[in-house]
């Protein structure tokens, strides 16, 4: 096969060590800093603003392993949530000036859940670009070769065309769901 009529699987991601992303636990030290920055634009009210802002960073923890991400905060409204791959439909990265002058930049996470915000953010981190792309290739199902993975259609016994017929299937209704949101968006 030429390399013109070759798919190009999620070209524009750069490979990630998985093994990196696992690792991650806690924001990078910067975000405190960016809190500071923003409670002292608050002038008066800076230490109204800081205090939420120093327990949300000296709390808030982050766990990835194979199955999704944990993200926990806070100390009197502990909030603990955890957000499978195969639920995660959007990814975004966001950066204000402070996050690009110092590094950071967050990870905002949309779900199935038909809400317009994001469901979760990953916040304060340096390696933003590497957790875009591992959640990216995640949600598609992509995994590294240390670590390969039985897909529902492989463990169920089906053969390539069921596959095919089902996979058919499945963009249909997407197309036809697309048009019915642009009707009821439009009329």
């Amino acid at each position: 096969m030429n390399q013109a009529t070759e798919p190009q699987a999620h070209a524009h991601l750069d490979p990630v060590n998985e093994e990196d992303i696992f690792k991650l636990s806690r924001p990078d030290p910067s975000l405190l800093t960016l809190y500071i920055i923003y409670s002292l634009v608050s002038l008066v009210f800076f230490p109204i603003v800081m205090i939420p802002m120093y327990f949300h960073y000296h709390t808030l923890r982050y766990k990835f392993d194979s199955e999704g991400i944990s993200i926990a905060y806070g100390i009197f409204w502990r909030r603990e949530s955890y957000v499978t791959y195969a639920r995660i439909q959007d990814i975004h990265v966001t950066r204000n000036i402070f996050e690009r002058w110092l590094g950071l930049g967050t990870v905002a996470i949309q779900t199935a859940s038909g809400s317009a915000n994001s469901e979760e953010s990953i916040s304060g981190m340096k390696e933003f670009e590497q957790i875009r792309n591992f959640l990216y290739a995640r949600m598609r199902g992509i995994t590294s070769t240390n670590t390969p993975r039985q897909t529902p259609t492989s463990a169920a016994g089906l053969s390539n065309t069921e596959i095919e017929v089902l996979t058919s299937i499945r963009d249909e209704l997407r197309a036809t769901r697309l048009l019915i949101e642009r009707k009821n968006n439009n009329g």
